[in-house]
């Protein structure tokens, strides 16, 4: 063991459930002191903390999930936008290898440093005997589920990234130290799966409530399963394209990128899935039907929805809708009412642990301005907007008819040309439409008759805010409809406050949440604490339907459990699949696809990434899900709509007629595929390579 002097300074806080960043950087909880790691790792309280440095890494503002735009904007592809400075920079491409806003390094050099720190801990935890046998594999398994995390967010970043040797070197030096080249993508995300699993083995299935940061069984076998789906996905299953596999190599000439198909991907990863599922800890949190409510931020459960195929409508959950509320269950996953510690659906949390730009300062950016004096800049697209169904499973008339025929949209399945309604609900029709509650005269009639997740999800124009934390003395109002047209006072005005496409936010807004962004900046006093979903249930499913959906008719593979406790059989078969698929529409309170969806792969596919498009929204996934699907270089570079923010309320009919949105432009070329690597990483490791598209130092 090398006696080398070390000098510690980490968090000595390990309860990650609702500490906020601000904690773990404030001087009262960190201490310096210089000894060897005999010293550290024989005592169970250093130890303790040397682990915890681990997670503060994964708490690093450069590291986020689910965020606003400032260091990690990947939140923001086709479906979401910000109009507060910057985008047209981000979705034109407008930077360079330091990144967007310089974080290219800041993503790079702090994994790397957490999985310095973790795999310190991993090599010397052994010899600590403060702990027992079972404590040991539990800690062990973080660490490695950590080291996975880590690996992981450069993996999806950079695409293939050098993979330090577990033995052999100096594990103790800096990544900046070591000179090693990059590995394939198939040997980063087998390495990934296989340190998961090891992870799994010493992880508990459940934790108690102060520990809900800390991973679990699940949460290692669900990572493992997302790694899995994208090594089986086009970009990585030898469907790039051309320009990308020749760009992507080693400075020897190694291909990082396989150019051969292998179908037994998909099989590893719905097999990855059925191990979560398998496990019987997890569920899609629901809640149970609200009835004689004259609470507007709390409406009535509305009457079900008929279900021709299934009756959905006349079972009760999971079997069907009966007896939820499709409309808050989705609600409340995300906006904090749902108590992490007591949510099935919740695999894996970094709890309040998001950096100095985390979902509450998301959330600043969607509250209107004068009513909820937020920022009122963060919007979603027309696209995304036109994604959500009709409360009866149909298309909403014009979906993407902006894009019919063009690349990608040439199937009947992605759009509709029927006209859309222009005409407003009136008093007398209200009653006809209590999806848009109390206050909805006025609405457009294209946003009425929407699918539950729609209304948990967009501001349309005319939608009703609660601001339930409204304070009367400070000219304050409960349950306001939010306008969006030129002249109101959340419309279009000569600043950053308003939003570009005339469609707001509501995922993640608590009926409480108000801020007072006008007074002090960034104010979140009034606003519900909400922790990130990295990885829920409602993903796993995605992932079994989606790879189960890959699988040639009639092709059987036998795939090993995690464990290597069963071995099971995986094929395309539609009972199957629509365990995965079901669930996720059920809980969305909508009726089942038609039996042609199921057994047409290709109609099926569509389907599938719509859903993933609406199920997942702002959660990050859909800027990765474009490139790994090989469907950024279509879908990235459409033009932006939305409706006309340049019209007021006496021209209704053409505020809501989607028109190309000007100030957001986009783009997609080859640089886009993957982030740069810093020119100061190059610099570091001469054995390093850059990825397609982007510039070596001179």
């Amino acid at each position: 063991m090398k006696n080398i002097i070390l000098t510690l300074s980490v968090v000595t806080i390990l309860g990650f459930g609702f500490s906020g960043c601000s904690d773990y950087l404030d001087s009262d909880y960190l201490f310096d002191e210089r000894m060897t790691i005999e010293n550290v790792f024989s005592n169970k309280d250093y130890s303790n903390r040397w682990l915890a440095r681990g997670y503060y890494f994964l708490g690093h503002d450069d590291l986020q999930e689910i965020c606003s735009k400032k260091h990690m904007p990947f939140n923001f592809a086709d479906d979401m936008f910000f109009g507060d400075g910057g985008y047209e920079n981000w979705k034109n491409g407008n930077y360079d290898e330091s990144g967007y806003d310089g974080n290219s390094q800041g993503i790079w050099e702090n994994a790397y440093k957490g999985i310095r720190q973790v795999s310190i801990f991993l090599h010397n935890i052994d010899m600590n005997q403060e702990f027992t046998t079972e404590e040991i594999a539990d800690l062990k398994g973080q660490a490695r589920f950590l080291r996975s995390y880590f690996y992981w967010m450069l993996l999806r970043t950079f695409g293939p990234i050098p993979i330090i040797p577990d033995e052999g070197i100096d594990y103790t030096q800096d990544y900046g130290n070591l000179a090693i080249s990059r590995n394939t993508y198939d040997e980063c995300a087998n390495y990934i799966a296989q340190e998961l699993a090891e992870a799994a083995a010493g992880l508990p299935l459940t934790r108690g409530s102060q520990n809900i940061a800390r991973p679990t069984r699940g949460a290692a076998l669900a990572l493992r399963a997302r790694v899995l789906l994208y090594a089986a996905s086009p970009l990585f299953n030898g469907q790039a394209p051309v320009e990308v596999q020749a760009g992507m190599i080693n400075r020897d000439g190694t291909a990082l990128l396989s150019s051969t198909y292998d179908e037994r991907k998909w099989a590893l990863a719905a097999a990855a899935a059925k191990d979560v599922m398998d496990l019987g800890v997890y569920e899609l949190y629901t809640t149970g039907v609200r009835t004689g409510s004259t609470d507007l931020a709390y409406p009535n459960t509305l009457e079900p929805q008929p279900d021709p195929i299934n009756h959905f409508d006349e079972k009760n959950w999971p079997n069907g809708y009966k007896d939820i509320d499709p409309f808050e269950s989705y609600r409340s996953v995300f906006n904090g009412t749902a108590p992490a510690y007591s949510n099935p659906e919740l695999i894996f949390t970094r709890g309040q642990n998001q950096g100095s730009e985390g979902i509450n300062v998301m959330v600043l950016h969607q509250l209107p301005r004068r009513e909820g004096k937020g920022y009122n800049s963060h919007g979603m697209t027309q696209k995304q907007c036109d994604a959500y169904y009709m409360k009866d499973g149909s298309d909403c008339p014009g979906m993407n008819s902006m894009y019919a025929g063009q690349e990608g949209y040439t199937d009947p399945l992605r759009y509709n040309n029927a006209s859309r309604p222009t005409e407003l609900v009136t008093e007398n029709e209200l009653a006809n439409y209590p999806e848009l509650g109390q206050l909805g005269t006025g609405v457009c009639k294209q946003y009425a008759g929407r699918e539950p997740r729609f209304y948990a999800s967009v501001s349309y124009n005319g939608s009703t805010w609660n601001f339930l934390n409204a304070e009367a003395d400070q000219d304050e109002v409960k349950n306001v409809a939010i306008w969006y047209y030129l002249g109101d006072p959340n419309g279009f005005k000569q600043t950053s406050y308003w939003t570009r496409t005339g469609i707001g936010i509501k995922k993640y807004v608590h009926p409480d949440d108000i801020s007072n962004t006008t007074v002090t900046a960034y104010d979140q006093s009034r606003m519900t604490n909400k922790v990130d979903p990295a990885i829920r249930y409602a993903e796993v499913l995605l992932i079994y339907a989606e790879a189960l959906n890959e699988l040639t008719s009639g092709q059987t593979y036998n795939i090993p459990s995690w464990n290597e406790s069963t071995t099971y059989i995986i094929s395309r078969n539609i009972d199957e699949m629509k365990k995965g698929i079901q669930p996720i529409r059920i809980r969305a309170g909508i009726p089942d696809y038609e039996n042609d969806i199921y057994q047409d792969a290709n109609k099926f596919r569509i389907k599938l990434k719509r859903e993933r498009q609406i199920e997942l929204f702002a959660e990050t996934h859909r800027y990765f899900d474009l490139r790994r699907w090989c469907d950024a270089p279509f879908e990235e570079p459409k033009h932006v709509y939305g409706c006309n923010a340049y019209c007021s309320k006496n021209q209704y009919v053409l505020f809501h007629t989607p028109v190309e949105t000007p100030s957001l432009p986009s783009i997609f070329t080859t640089k886009m595929w993957f982030w740069p690597i810093n020119h100061t990483e190059l610099k570091r490791n001469k054995e390093l390579s850059q990825n397609v598209g982007w510039t070596d130092p001179e």
